[in-house]
C-alpha cells in the first residue's frame, strides 16, 4: 500500500520520530514521508513510534486509496495535533466567518432539486453523467445500455418541478430531517402522504413524453428506464395502502387535485424546458458520442395521450415474473431485472453522490471541470493487499505435491471460461484454495464469499484464519447473527460492514443490501468485487432465491470476459445453469471438475425401514461396526 506520514512532533520528540520514518520511507517535506510498504512494514513502523512517543509525539499515517482519496489509517502521540479525520489545522479562530454564514437564499424562478439548492437542471445532468461514467466502468466490455442509464439519470427527479415539492424545498421552516427514502412527509394540512412523491411524478411525466414512434430505444430498455425513476426511492408507506396511487392516471389525477391552480399543461412545458437546460449541458459536456437525450422524448404532449392514461396502465411492477411451465422460459424475465437491478444501483448510488456536494462544490467542481471521478472512486472498490495475502498462504508448505499441482492446474484453466466459471469437485479436493488461487490469478481485490447456510459461512470464516490460510487478512463474516472480522467475537463495526478482504456471507444478506433502498449502492461493490457462489446448487429448492441468485449471476455476466465470478459444488446441477444462464453458457466447456485424490473405497447400501417404528430395520438405531455412516436426506429424523 501507499502511505503518507505527517509529523507534527516537536521538540525532542521531532528528532526522534525522524529517525525511525527515515528509516521506512522517503522524505518529501520537512514533516511528511511517504512510501509504498507492506501492512507488516506499517505495524513496525507504528511499534517503533509508541516505544519512543512522548507528550510531544504526533504522528499520522494516511492511506492513499486512490488519485483523489486518502484515508487516515492511524495516529501515534497527541491526537489534538489532528483532526478527526487527520488533518493538520492551519489555523484557529472563535470568531465567525464569513464563508460560516449561511447566504445562499432560493432565486425567485428557479427550480431546486433539494436543500443544498442545486439547481434542479444541473443536478439532472450531473446524476445522468455520473450514473453512465459508473455504468461504463463496471460494464467495459458491454456499453450498450450506457446511454440509457444516462438518459434514466437525466429524468429520475424531473418530478421535483411540481411546484408543492418547490414550495416545500424553498420552505425555510421545514423539518431539518429528511427522510432518506426522499418521501418528505411534513406534518401540516397539505401532507406528501397525500399528493404524488417526486418520483412517481417522474414516472408519469416520462410515460406522457415517450415517443412510441421513435427507435432509439427498444421496449425492454424503455421499460428498464421507467423502473428505474420510478423505484430509485422506496415505495412509500400510505395509511390506505397505497390506494390511489397504483396507475398513471391515479398520479396525473393526484397530481392536479393537489394543485387546483395548475393547468398540466404547463407543468409539460417546464418539464420540457428543464430537460432542454439538461440538453445544453450535455451540449458543453462534448460527449465523443451522442446519448440520445434528445431523441428519447417527445418536444410536446398532446391532450388525447393524457386521456389515455385512463385506460389504467399501471406504475412500474419492482419484479416482473410470470408463470412459466418450463425452466428455460425464465430467462427473458431474468435478464430484464437483472438491467432494472443495474439501471437502479447506479442512479440511487449518482444521486447519493452528487446530493451530497454543495450547489457550488456541483456547478464549479464537477460540471464546469468536468471532474467526476473523485466520486467514482468513492463506488468502486479501493487497492487492497488481498493478492499478496493469498501468494503467501499458497507458498504454505502444506501446499504440495501433486494434489497441489492439480489444483493450480483447475484454477487456472477456471480463468480461461468466457464468464462465469463452475467448479465441480468432491468434498476435501481442496476447493477453497482452488478458488483463492483463482481470485489471485484474477486480480481479486476483494472476494465476496455467498454461502447457503450460516453453518457454511461458520465452517469457512474459522478455516480462512487458520495459520496455514489468511491469518493477517481482513477475513469477515457478515451474517444475521455474526458481525466479525479478523476473529471469532470480534465485532465489525456498523461503518466497516462489507468492507473486508473477504466477505463471507449468505444470499439472503446479499438480497437485503440490494432489494432496500438504503443499501441499493452496494450492488455496485457487489458488481465490481470477485464472487464466489460456494454449495450454489442449495438454491435450486428455494423459491424466489433461486431465481434472485440468476439475476445476480446474469448482471456479473453482462461484464464480459471481467464477470470474475466463481460457482462450487460438489454436486454441480447441469440443468439447472443450463437452463437459467443460456445465452452462451454451455456446461460443457464451462465448468471444470477437480478430481478426488482419495484412495480409499467405500461400499453404499441402501436400506428401506419404516419411519414410524424404532427397532433393529431402522438405521438410525440398528448396531453398526465401526467405520459406518449414516445419511438420510431428512434432517429432523436425523437429529
Amino acid at each position: 500500500m501507499m502511505v503518507t506520514f505527517v509529523s507534527q512532533c516537536q521538540k525532542k520528540a521531532l528528532n526522534r520520530t525522524r529517525r525511525v520514518l527515515d528509516a521506512f520511507a522517503n522524505r518529501i517535506g520537512d514533516n511528511t514521508w511517504q512510501t509504498v510498504i507492506t501492512e507488516e512494514g506499517l505495524i513496525a513502523v507504528k511499534t517503533l513510534l509508541r516505544k519512543t512517543a512522548t507528550k510531544n509525539t504526533a504522528v499520522s499515517c494516511h492511506w492513499i486509496r486512490s488519485r483523489s482519496r486518502s484515508e487516515l489509517v492511524w495516529i501515534v502521540g497527541n491526537r489534538n495535533q489532528f483532526s478527526a479525520q487527520g488533518i493538520v489545522p492551519v489555523n484557529i479562530t472563535n470568531k465567525e466567518l464569513f464563508m460560516d454564514i449561511p447566504r445562499d437564499k432560493p432565486i425567485p424562478g428557479c427550480l431546486y432539486a433539494n436543500t443544498h439548492l442545486q439547481p434542479l437542471a444541473e443536478h439532472l445532468f450531473a446524476v445522468g453523467y455520473l450514473a453512465m461514467r459508473i455504468y461504463q466502468t463496471l460494464f467495459p466490455e458491454n456499453p450498450s445500455h450506457s446511454h440509457a442509464v444516462f438518459i434514466a439519470g437525466c429524468l429520475h427527479d424531473l418530478g421535483k418541478i411540481d411546484p408543492q415539492f418547490q414550495s416545500w424545498v424553498r420552505n425555510s421552516n421545514r423539518k431539518d430531517y429528511i427522510p432518506e427514502d426522499g418521501q418528505h412527509i411534513d406534518a401540516a394540512k397539505f401532507s406528501f402522504d397525500k399528493h404524488p412523491r417526486h418520483n412517481e411524478i417522474s414516472v408519469l411525466l416520462y410515460e406522457l413524453l415517450d415517443d412510441i414512434s421513435i427507435k432509439t430505444l427498444n421496449r425492454d430498455v424503455k421499460d428498464a428506464i421507467r423502473h428505474t425513476i420510478y423505484w430509485h426511492h422506496a415505495k412509500p408507506f400510505r395509511k390506505d395502502n397505497d390506494k390511489g396511487f397504483s396507475t398513471y392516471w391515479d398520479i396525473y389525477s393526484k397530481c392536479i387535485g393537489n394543485n387546483p391552480s395548475l393547468d398540466f399543461s404547463q407543468l409539460i412545458t417546464c418539464a420540457i424546458d428543464t430537460l432542454s437546460r439538461v440538453l445544453k449541458l450535455e451540449e458543453q459536456a462534448a460527449f465523443d458520442n451522442k446519448t440520445g437525450l434528445s431523441e428519447s422524448y417527445q418536444k410536446t404532449v398532446d391532450e388525447d395521450k393524457v386521456q389515455h392514461l385512463k385506460s389504467g396502465t399501471p406504475l412500474p411492477v419492482f419484479k416482473r415474473y410470470e408463470n412459466k411451465t418450463k425452466l428455460n422460459d425464465y430467462q427473458s424475465d431474468i435478464g430484464f431485472n437483472a438491467l432494472n437491478n443495474i439501471f437502479r444501483a447506479c442512479v440511487i448510488s449518482a444521486d447519493r453522490l452528487i446530493s451530497a456536494l454543495s450547489a457550488q462544490e456541483l456547478i464549479e467542481e464537477c460540471i464546469k471541470n468536468r471532474n467526476f471521478d473523485f466520486l467514482i472512486d468513492q463506488c468502486l472498490l479501493p487497492d487492497s493487499n488481498l493478492g499478496s495475502h493469498i501468494e503467501h498462504c499458497l507458498k504454505h508448505p502444506s501446499f504440495s505435491g501433486e494434489r497441489n499441482t492439480k489444483q493450480s492446474e483447475i484454477a487456472q484453466q477456471l480463468t480461461e471460461c468466457r464468464d462465469i466459471a463452475v467448479l465441480a469437485g468432491p468434498a476435501g479436493c481442496g476447493k477453497t484454495k482452488i478458488a483463492l488461487e483463482w481470485a489471485k490469478l484474477k486480480n481479486a481485490q476483494q472476494i465476496i464469499w455467498v454461502c447457503p447456510r450460516v453453518q457454511i459461512c461458520q465452517g469457512l470464516f474459522d478455516e480462512l484464519i487458520m495459520e496455514h490460510y489468511l491469518p493477517n487478512a481482513n477475513i469477515e463474516i457478515f451474517t444475521g447473527e455474526y458481525k466479525y472480522t479478523k476473529e471469532w467475537g470480534k465485532q465489525t463495526s456498523d461503518d466497516e460492514f462489507f468492507s473486508g478482504d473477504i466477505v463471507i456471507t449468505t444470499m439472503d444478506q446479499v438480497l437485503n443490501n440490494i432489494i432496500t433502498h438504503t443499501k441499493a449502492d452496494s450492488l455496485i461493490s457487489f458488481l465490481d468485487a470477485h464472487v464466489v457462489f460456494d454449495e450454489y446448487h442449495e438454491y435450486i429448492n428455494m423459491p424466489a432465491f433461486n431465481l434472485f441468485f440468476a439475476e445476480l449471476v446474469h448482471g456479473k455476466r453482462l461484464k464480459g470476459s471481467r464477470a470474475n465470478t466463481l460457482l462450487v459444488s460438489a454436486t454441480p446441477h447441469y440443468y439447472f445453469i443450463d437452463s437459467l444462464f443460456g445465452n452462451g453458457f454451455d456446461s460443457r466447456f464451462d465448468v471444470v471438475e477437480m478430481q478426488s485424490f482419495n484412495p480409499s473405497q467405500y461400499q453404499i447400501e441402501f436400506v428401506p425401514y419404516d419411519e414410524d417404528k424404532i427397532d433393529d430395520n431402522n438405521p438410525f438405531f440398528a448396531p453398526r461396526a465401526g467405520n459406518t455412516f449414516v445419511i438420510s436426506n431428512t434432517a429432523l429424523k436425523a437429529q
